[in-house]
């Protein structure tokens, strides 16, 4: 794979006991020595008219000025020095790399992912939050739709917690199609099955919220049984998975028992679902806190570009999980 990097997004500095530290992404790198056909990108800085595309302008604006006052503590659990501007805007930039190389044809072994923080996906139009200053995948998507390289841009989430930012940004969004399978009740609280989008983007959003201890067997199930047939219907030019790692079995914050195998599966179903569509599909890097096990996850993403055959899982889905999936496909018409 090609995994955008940049230097600037290491000196945001959340201080020694936050779990959004640089060492996420020196792990993952160490993680990917030792393997076969990785190279590394890195991207120009997203412009400002494509972070005021998805984000208030006023909000942007006091974002830049919080962090060249010196920054601080945003929220309880989002913080900034003077340097996390410029990885904002790093991350953003390589979020947008991710996505036009894809369209650009990197596919196979090229599959553009997208290594950036602080990540993005908790970051709502006018407000950060959950560690996320601006949302990435959302930049990245607005930005190949704007720029006329996609007309229809799906995005699928992961990460074991709810991407409440994407969600809001593209609630009434016909273009976007955002899908997240994350672990019910767990922070911020959003992501029920029943919420599908509104206006012109109604039937544009899907939430599968699992239950906790939910395996990869379930996490397969949830691809399979609605994912999988909602973004054919979508049919997009472009698939970007937002890409946590904090819903494996050995991730500290999380209660979720995905193993690598399981995303290197999650990988191959959504290669597959790209397929089908004949879209290209690239990744953005959000969650993930063990620093072992995130490495692990990625690097088991980039070894099905390099020609691993996942393992299947040998049991089935849990009933409880079983029920959310039935409900979901009801919800949105699928059965």
């Amino acid at each position: 794979m090609k995994f955008g990097f940049s230097e600037r997004c290491l000196a945001h500095d959340t201080g020694t006991r936050h779990p959004e530290t640089a060492d996420r992404l020196r792990a993952i790198r160490r993680g990917l020595a030792d393997r076969h056909c990785v190279e590394y990108v890195e991207a120009p800085p997203a412009p400002m008219e494509a972070l005021t595309a998805v984000h208030d302008e006023a909000y942007v604006e006091e974002v830049r000025s919080f962090c060249a006052d010196g920054g601080g503590q945003w929220d309880d659990d989002t913080v900034a020095v003077e340097e996390t501007w410029d990885a904002i805007r790093a991350s953003a930039g390589l979020a947008i790399w991710a996505a036009e190389a894809a369209l650009d044809g990197d596919r196979g072994r090229e599959t553009p992912f997208s290594l950036g923080r602080p990540p993005g996906h908790h970051a709502v139009s006018d407000d950060a939050m959950g560690f996320c200053f601006v949302n990435n995948a959302a930049v990245a998507a607005r930005h190949v739709i704007e720029e006329g390289s996609a007309d229809r841009v799906a995005i699928v989430d992961w990460d074991v917690h709810h991407g409440n930012g994407t969600q809001e940004i593209f609630d009434d969004a016909p273009d976007v199609f955002y899908a997240s399978i994350h672990e019910d009740g767990l922070y911020p609280g959003t992501g029920r099955v029943e919420e599908t989008g509104t206006g012109p983007g109604a039937g544009t959003i899907a939430n599968v919220p699992l239950p906790a201890g939910a395996n990869d067997a379930d996490y397969l199930a949830a691809i399979e049984r609605v994912v999988g047939p909602l973004l054919d219907a979508f049919d997009p030019d472009l698939l970007l998975v937002s890409a946590g790692f904090d819903a494996h079995r050995h991730d500290p914050i999380s209660r979720m028992r995905v193993s690598s195998d399981g995303f290197a599966l999650l990988t191959d179903r959504l290669q597959a679902a790209g397929e089908r569509s004949d879209a290209p599909i690239a990744f953005v890097l959000e969650g993930g806190y063990g620093l072992d096990s995130l490495a692990e996850g990625v690097g088991y993403v980039h070894e099905v570009f390099d020609g691993m055959a996942p393992i299947e899982p040998n049991d089935d889905p849990d009933d409880e999980v079983v029920a959310v999936i039935d409900r979901a496909r009801t919800v949105h018409g699928l059965d």
